[in-house]
């Protein structure tokens, strides 16, 4: 098994990347996914989520009102690490139950926003960054989101930066040109991985 974490900052095309790599056969752990299952209604989860910040953030229906908890933790630090000590040892799990079930000779690719802010680095046999400029990041979630630029400005501030998360990187895919040479980056990364386990 060849065990790959893959990030990048926000809106750096890390889904494109991922979609891709399952379409040419790895087993995909996308963190964000998980996430959100984690906190589903009736899940412990969400009931720790309840009890750290009221009733304030849960929806009529009982779901996860995700834009009013992100305006209480992406204004406030420690709101943030209070949620994350919520979410991520849950989602820690889902992901283990994951990689245990994959085949041994598989490639599993875990798609992880936060794997440099949590230290997950070390834990993969290689670590691929997904990479592009804050002001083209910034752009693209101001168009594609919705997002005012002080709104995108404030979700990369709470990420490493980009030398942090590149720093940390074994391949870096740099996403500034089209979608087709994205993808044939990875189409050229996948190439190189597929033969280590084969």
């Amino acid at each position: 098994m060849l065990r790959i974490g893959l990030t990048g900052g926000i809106a750096s095309g890390k889904s494109v990347v991922t979609a891709r790599l399952a379409e040419l056969g790895a087993v995909v752990v996308d963190a964000d996914a998980l996430a959100r299952e984690v906190v589903e209604p009736g899940t412990p989860g969400l009931a720790a989520i309840r009890d750290a910040f009221g009733d304030g953030v849960i929806r009529p229906d009982g779901s996860l009102d995700r834009p009013a908890l992100g305006a209480i933790v992406f204004a406030d630090e420690g709101r943030r690490r209070t949620l994350n000590g919520i979410v991520h040892p849950l989602v820690r799990s889902a992901a283990a139950a994951i990689v245990a079930a994959a085949p041994a000779d598989a490639v599993v690719v875990q798609d992880i926003p936060l794997l440099v802010e949590t230290g997950q680095q070390h834990d993969f046999d290689l670590v691929v960054v997904v990479d592009a400029p804050d002001d083209v990041r910034v752009a693209r979630m101001v168009e594609l989101r919705g997002m005012s630029e002080d709104e995108a400005r404030a979700r990369i501030a709470a990420q490493a930066g980009r030398e942090e998360r590149n720093a940390a990187a074994d391949v870096i895919l740099e996403n500034t040109g089209s979608l087709a040479e994205l993808l044939e980056q990875v189409d050229a990364l996948w190439e190189n991985v597929a033969r280590k386990v084969s």
